[in-house]
């Protein structure tokens, strides 16, 4: 939003930003939709399976929860895309907002370098640990990893406020960091954290993932293997995908970095980073719509789990249906019985009556 804001006050290429205008709406609108129906079925699935969720589900699972809290946030934005960057919504809600989204990119990062390391670990040395023992260490690490995510993006409640610009005759959710220096520890944190860190550990494991795929004819025969080799080609395409969507952001923060310390300079190069970064960023949101797709066309297994929720999800159904059916029909064979019953005890005093009736006459 700063970014934005700065290019209005500077550059002020108006066209371009209309066209800004025009298109961010509808897509931001369309990854809300898909992400918000998409990762609540996921969680579902894991929530509802019979089966015990193994380390991988655990973290994918908390991939799709981080996934789902950032897409839930886009509505805001794109009201105030459309309103011209004007932000309806108060301070609190500005600060939250920018917090929820800084933390679904840090935290969905981790998870996924967490699930390469997993698969690695899963096909290099399959009995190095209990299952037990592996799954409460996972909750215990994703805890953790919820706790650095909200740390990392801290900056966005100290610095991110709502300001008056009088130039645009808006309230814009703006960041103002006390001095410049804040701004360099910004991309430092982005391009450390979410990139240079965690991709050549992601890169180590997918290599020797697809090694093992390729060349271990024992898991192309066993089912174990099987299973084993589907769940790698999932985090194999889920991380190829994340890659796709975020590689064109961290190429902004580098240029943003230079464009800091003067190596890049003036308006024409402002323009570019400036609309460079909406559309690098809201390309690297749409992963967050993205991931559910993935599992349900690439992940054998994940499907299997959804047909087994369906299934158990439709017998309970039934089970409602019948239980409600069987009530009613036990009403109404009370309330015949009872009408039978009546009448059976009135009958006696009907017959009397009309004898007495007949012998009247």
């Amino acid at each position: 939003m700063e970014n934005a804001t700065r290019t209005e006050l500077v550059c002020n290429h108006t066209d371009a930003w209309d066209w800004v205008y025009t298109i961010q709406p509808a897509y931001m609108s369309i990854i809300c939709f898909l992400g918000v129906i998409g990762n609540s079925f996921v969680l579902c699935v894991f929530c509802l399976q019979k089966r015990h969720n193994s380390v991988a589900d655990i973290y994918l699972s908390n991939l799709a929860a981080a996934d789902l809290l950032m897409v839930s946030c886009l509505p805001f934005w794109v009201a105030t895309i459309i309103d011209r960057f004007h932000w309806r919504f108060g301070e609190p809600m500005c600060q939250l907002i920018s917090v929820i989204i800084g933390m679904n990119y840090y935290c969905s990062v981790l998870f996924l370098t967490l699930v390469s390391v997993d698969r690695y670990l899963a096909l290099t040395r399959p009995l190095s640990q209990g299952r037990e023992r592996r799954t409460l260490w996972a909750r215990g690490i994703c805890f953790g990893i919820w706790i650095a995510g909200i740390l990392f993006s801290f900056p966005a409640i100290l610095f991110r406020s709502v300001q008056f610009f009088p130039h645009l005759g808006i309230d814009a959710c703006y960041v103002a960091y006390p001095h410049e220096g804040w701004r360099l520890r910004h991309n430092m944190t982005i391009s450390i954290v979410g990139f240079l860190i965690p991709v050549p550990i992601v890169s180590f494991c997918s290599y020797h993932i697809t090694k093992v795929i390729w060349s271990s004819q024992k898991m192309r025969k066993g089912s174990r293997g099987s299973v084993e080799r589907k769940a790698a080609y999932l985090v194999l395409v889920v991380l190829a995908v994340f890659v796709l969507c975020w590689l064109p952001y961290q190429i902004l923060m580098v240029l943003d970095t230079l464009d800091y310390y003067e190596v890049i300079s003036g308006c024409t190069w402002a323009y570019v980073l400036d609309i460079g970064n909406q559309l690098a960023t809201y390309l690297g949101y749409s992963n967050s719509s993205l991931n559910p797709f993935l599992y349900i066309i690439v992940g054998k297994h994940f499907q299997q789990r959804a047909r087994e929720v369906f299934r158990l999800v439709l017998c309970r159904r039934k089970q409602q249906w019948r239980k409600s059916g069987h009530s009613n029909e036990m009403g109404n064979k009370t309330g015949s019985l009872t009408f039978s019953k009546g009448i059976k005890l009135h009958l006696p005093a009907l017959l009397q009556l009309t004898n007495e009736h007949a012998v009247s006459h």
